[in-house]
Order: structure tokens, then C-alpha cells, then sequence
């Protein structure tokens, strides 16, 4: 690469960031917009990087990246309500001048988030944060699938309904349809896709009717459509009664605990 060998540089630091959504932006440190591969690179001259540290080991490569909030890239309100949880990052280095050739800096998915007035703060975990989480599961009363996974292979195809947010009193929020069952999607999830809480995932606590309990209020009194996806309280009494999943279950219900010495009779 010959523009990395002359005496003057012309090196630009650019971040390549990319939704779970499908939502893809592009920012660069340069003082102007640069397109490579089909995508603008938005500039962003106060978005720095920390020092990155590359190695053979097998510890967690990381990374932090300050710059100012945006509100037409980055917007606060959007990292807030957790748009840009888990969201995957290429940073790279190209030449300004003739933009395309590039050199790979690091590249995971954004970890914690801190805000403070308009500066942001984003930790990048590299792909070996992956080699950091337990290789064994711990033994629980519960199931530990979720449910419609490849664990608890229950079909959802008739387990999915949507439905429109007719009004919201801070987590309970009226629906235009009742549930088919009681508590149907207490444990379950909700998607939006319309109005200002677009694309975003809740959990569900409980439902009662045509009314859904959220695990915390959403991120914006926005009433619109949404995706209701059943959930399960993960017991086995749950587990056969209501889905007839038994031979599925990832849970040891009757496991004798840590307690067990302590036990007594009646107790």
C-alpha cells in the first residue's frame, strides 16, 4: 500500500457501523464525507478512537470510541431506547484522497454506552469477548431455552399475532384485540413497527385482556403497531400443560440444591 509508505499521510480513521435492524451508517474522523464500497462516511471530525491493541492472546480485545452525539447519525434519544445495543463495527483506515483501498483496525459489536452532555462514549468488544462467557451451563430449576428456539423447538408460527397500541399509562399499554389465552404473552416479547418506537424490542411482564404490562414503560408515548410473540414462565408444569414441550425441557426441576442438608421433615 503506497499511500502508508510516503513521507506525507493522508490516512482517514472511519467506523462502519451496522444496526440489528439492518440500519447500516457510516462515520469518518475526515473533515469530509468519503464514499467507499457504495456507502457515504458521514464526517465526524471529533469521533476518536482509544489506543487499539492487538495481539495473539486469547484476552478480549476492546476499545472505546469518544466523539459528539449527532442527532442525524448517532442521536441520544436513539442510543437511550437501545437501537444501537449489540450493533456490529468495522473501523478501518483509508486514504482520503483516493478512497478504497483500506486497512482493518478492529472490528466487533458495541458493548456499554455513556452519555454526558453531548459527548458519547462506545466500548467496542472484539470477537474473542466471546471466549469470556461460561462454557457450561449452570443447573436451574427453570428452562433455560427460549421459547421457539433450536433448544425448545416449539413451532411459533401461530404463537406471533399483531396488534395496534390503541393508549399508554406508563408501562400498561390498551391493545385493539384480547389475548387468546390468560397471561398469553406474560414472559413474551413486543416489536414495534410504527410510530416513534420503531424497531424496538420490550419485554413483556404480563397481560391481562387487552392490556400488555411491559417490563419497563417504553421509550417514547408513541402509540402504533406492534408484534405480540407469546412467552413462557419456564416451568415444567407450564412447559407440558400449555405447549405439550416436556421432552424439550432444559430445566432440572427436581435436582436437590445446596439446601438439601437443611432440610426437614414437613418442612
Amino acid at each position: 500500500m503506497t499511500w502508508l509508505e510516503g513521507a506525507l499521510t493522508s490516512l482517514a480513521l472511519c467506523w462502519r457501523i451496522e444496526r440489528r435492524d439492518g440500519v447500516t451508517i457510516g462515520l469518518t474522523a475526515h473533515d469530509r464525507d468519503l464514499t467507499i464500497g457504495g456507502l457515504v462516511y458521514r464526517a465526524a471530525p471529533g469521533m476518536t478512537p482509544s489506543a487499539i491493541l492487538r495481539g495473539a492472546s486469547l484476552d478480549a480485545d476492546s476499545m472505546d470510541v469518544t466523539g459528539a452525539l449527532s442527532s442525524t447519525a448517532i442521536g441520544e434519544a436513539d442510543l437511550l431506547a437501545g437501537r444501537w445495543d449489540g450493533a456490529r463495527v468495522h473501523v478501518f483506515a483509508t486514504d482520503w484522497t483516493a478512497p478504497g483501498e483500506t486497512v482493518t483496525l478492529g472490528e466487533g459489536v458495541i458493548g456499554s454506552v455513556e452519555t454526558e452532555g453531548q459527548m458519547l462514549t462506545a466500548e467496542l468488544k472484539g470477537v474473542a469477548a466471546a471466549l469470556e462467557r461460561p462454557v457450561v451451563e449452570e443447573t436451574s430449576p427453570e428452562c433455560r431455552a427460549e421459547l421457539g428456539d433450536r433448544r425448545c423447538r416449539m413451532a411459533m408460527a401461530g404463537r406471533r399475532r399483531f396488534a395496534t397500541v390503541t393508549g399508554i399509562e406508563g408501562a400498561v399499554l390498551t391493545l385493539d384485540a384480547t389475548e387468546p389465552l390468560a397471561n398469553c404473552y406474560g414472559g413474551g416479547r413486543l416489536r414495534w413497527f410504527g410510530g416513534a418506537n420503531s424497531g424496538i424490542e420490550e419485554g413483556v411482564a404480563r397481560s391481562d385482556g387487552a392490556t400488555v404490562t411491559l417490563r419497563r414503560p417504553p421509550r417514547f408515548d408513541s402509540p402504533g403497531r406492534i408484534e405480540l410473540i407469546e412467552g413462557c414462565d419456564k416451568s415444567l408444569a407450564t412447559c407440558a400443560a400449555r405447549f405439550g414441550n416436556a421432552a424439550n425441557f432444559r430445566g432440572e426441576p427436581y435436582l436437590p440444591g445446596t439446601d438439601l442438608l437443611t432440610r426437614y421433615p414437613g418442612g
